[in-house]
């Protein structure tokens, strides 16, 4: 009886380590990037390589190398650096965001749940810090720390998961310690959408309250959209908006509206809109991921 125990005990540590590693090896689409944007993302990838070759043991080049990768859809090669960053420090609490943040591109939640709540250990005594954005918004101004980051990410990777209670905690959180517009309507989203998933619609009614008119948004500007819809409860600005898949605008509004309907009770509309967004082109989007799961658990 031992023996036929500890056989099921060796098959089921292969089929959970198995599951882990197929997470990060299955197909992928490579992100759908103009001419002139993939020549500049290759240049900066050059020039984050350069600097890394030159000495692979310095922590911003590692991060630097790692999130070039990834804007280039080399999720799998960026993970490996943030790895090796990992082993020179394990301390480190940005190599576990990044990290993270590219196991929830790969699908690979647990992964991504267990790096980042190792960032939130790492990060929680320290003194916050900006952090530089590698696609900088318009103003060239940072909208995110690595904290707000951090949790921003964790509520995702739960959110994802299923686990809606851990993903509001990580929201709350997060829009707590946010100090600027950009990230506070970001995070508001999410929360307007667990929130109202859970049944508590008076709370996210009263977080719709803190969503004025005069915000100064520099790159969120869809969420602020989508706050205003559940807001106002008008969804013609989103309709008119979604009607294609192929930008990253289109697969976030596209969740977005889809969410709305589902909160509506209008079950088949929203399944129409989860399918239309993973029918486009953003397979790294988090709306076409959550769309994803979405559709799954509708099954």
């Amino acid at each position: 009886m031992r023996i036929v125990i500890l056989s099921f005990l060796f098959l089921m540590v292969n089929q959970i380590s198995f599951a882990q590693n197929d997470c990060i090896d299955k197909p992928y689409p490579a992100p759908s990037l103009s001419d002139s944007v993939r020549k500049s993302f290759e240049a900066n990838l050059r020039s984050a390589e350069k600097k890394y070759h030159a000495d692979s043991t310095n922590e911003e080049h590692i991060i630097w190398y790692g999130r070039r990768l990834a804007y280039l859809g080399k999720y799998k090669e960026a993970i490996g650096i943030f790895t090796k960053g990992i082993k020179i420090n394990p301390d480190n609490a940005r190599f576990y965001r990044h990290r993270g943040h590219r196991y929830i591109t790969l699908r690979c939640i647990d992964n991504a749940i267990a790096d980042l709540k190792k960032a939130v250990e790492l990060s929680r005594d320290q003194v916050d810090e900006i952090e530089a954005d590698g696609i900088p918004n318009e103003k060239n101004i940072p909208t995110s720390t690595l904290q707000t980051n951090i949790y921003y990410h964790l509520g995702l990777a739960h959110f994802l998961k299923g686990d809606n209670r851990q993903a509001l905690l990580a929201w709350e959180k997060c829009l707590d310690i946010s100090d600027n517009d950009d990230m506070k309507v970001a995070t508001l989203n999410w929360l307007n959408v667990v929130l109202r998933k859970m049944g508590r619609q008076k709370e996210a009614d009263q977080h719709l309250s803190e969503v004025k008119a005069d915000m100064e948004i520099i790159e969120n500007h869809d969420y602020f959209d989508i706050l205003f819809m559940y807001k106002n409860g008008n969804d013609s600005k989103l309709v008119g908006k979604t009607k294609s898949q192929e930008t990253l605008s289109n697969a976030t509004l596209g969740y977005a509206l889809g969410t709305y309907y589902q909160s509506k009770g209008d079950r088949e509309k929203a399944k129409q809109l989860f399918e239309k967004v993973v029918s486009g082109t953003q397979w790294s989007s988090f709306g076409f991921i959550a769309a994803e799961a979405e559709l799954e658990r509708m099954k």
